[in-house]
């Protein structure tokens, strides 16, 4: 019983093994074909392409040029008048002379005096600042003086000043003698050379009225 069983196990299994070899070859060997094996599929062919010997040659054709533009019309003449030029007199302006000297005696450039300008020597002030005001002079409502001597260089400047004069004394001195160092004079000319020279300038100090 047992060796029955057996042989028809084998048999069974050797039927199994040489059906999968021959669907493992239908596999490989592509199935059943397609018509005969010179026949194509329908609209794709295989082979070498026929070229014709005779190319139609296309030959370019150059465009016309177009014509030349015609001349443009000449522009029209435009009548000109002829503009004459006249010439307009220039009015009298009766100017009056204006003769201000500037130098003087008070600390603003400006202040007017009789200065003679031509005349050799005279002090010029040229450039003149305005001294400050001392605070404490100015809460107590307290005006004055002070007279300075000082050296005019051959450049113009103010050197060694010095108070000769001031009143009330001591309130205002140092305020003057720094806005006289800023001063500038016409230097003093003999023989056409400037040399220097002393002189002296007296500076006010009032209040503005109130």
């Amino acid at each position: 019983m047992n060796s029955t069983r057996v042989l028809i196990s084998l048999v069974l299994a050797v039927g199994i093994t040489v059906s999968l070899f021959l669907f493992m070859h239908y596999l490989i060997s592509g199935g059943p074909r397609l018509g005969d094996a010179g026949e194509t599929m329908t609209g794709i062919r295989f082979g070498p392409v026929k070229i014709d010997d005779q190319l139609q040659v296309r030959q370019r054709r150059v465009p016309k040029k177009p014509p030349p533009p015609k001349d443009p019309p000449p522009p029209p003449k435009m009548n000109v008048q002829n503009v004459s030029k006249v010439a307009s007199p220039m009015p009298n302006l009766n100017m009056p002379k204006l003769d201000v000297p500037m130098g003087g005696s008070g600390p603003f450039l400006g202040a007017f005096a009789s200065v003679d300008q031509a005349a050799e020597g005279d002090i010029i002030p040229l450039v003149r600042i305005q001294p400050q005001y001392p605070r404490r002079a100015a809460l107590a409502r307290i005006e004055g003086y002070v007279t300075v001597e000082f050296t005019i260089t051959e450049t113009g400047s103010v050197t060694d000043p010095t108070v000769v004069d001031a009143k009330p004394p001591r309130v205002f001195d140092r305020e003057a003698i720094r806005a006289i160092l800023k001063w500038k004079f016409k230097p003093r000319i003999v023989d056409g050379q400037p040399i220097a020279r002393r002189a002296t300038q007296t500076l006010d100090f009032k209040l503005a009225e109130l």
